[in-house]
């Protein structure tokens, strides 16, 4: 019997408050590049959440600086599944590294777009804790199992 799960699931776990911190310095760093029309930040953003996606974020910038705003708020610890993180994380990257793409190759509109795109994604989690990764998890592994099938 087939099945498949709705999101992602690890045997690891995080902190949802350092999730949560990651993705608004995501949406810091996608403003300044809408302020500045410099890609450099996005740059940054690709290094950053490759180093998360491949489940390295004890070398990523943008966790660490999480990590040490939620201990410095000294805010309560709430452990959730890594997994659905992680897939964000490459989902986060794909789009990061889509808009380096774009914008070097002079499509400054789409890439705009799509940083548009991940920084809603990313003010959803900061903000309100809705993972849109989770909601298009079931879609993409439907994707996958139609085309391996």
């Amino acid at each position: 019997m087939k099945s498949f799960a709705f999101c992602p699931v690890s045997d690891k776990r995080i902190n949802e408050k350092v999730a949560r911190s990651n993705a608004a310095f995501t949406v810091v760093i996608l403003a300044i590049f809408a302020l500045t029309q410099n890609i450099l930040p996005v740059i940054f953003l690709v290094i950053d959440f490759l180093l998360r996606s491949a489940d390295n974020s004890r070398y990523s910038l943008i966790s660490i600086s999480s990590k040490g705003i939620v201990k410095y708020l000294a805010l309560d610890e709430y452990m959730i599944n890594a997994g659905p993180k992680l897939f964000a994380a490459r989902i986060g990257f794909l789009f990061s590294l889509l808009i380096v793409i774009a914008f070097l190759s002079g499509a400054t509109a789409p890439a705009f777009i799509l940083a548009g795109i991940l920084g809603v994604f990313s003010f959803l989690e900061s903000v309100f804790g809705i993972c849109v990764a989770c909601e298009i998890y079931p879609y993409v592994i439907r994707i996958f199992q139609k085309a391996n099938s």
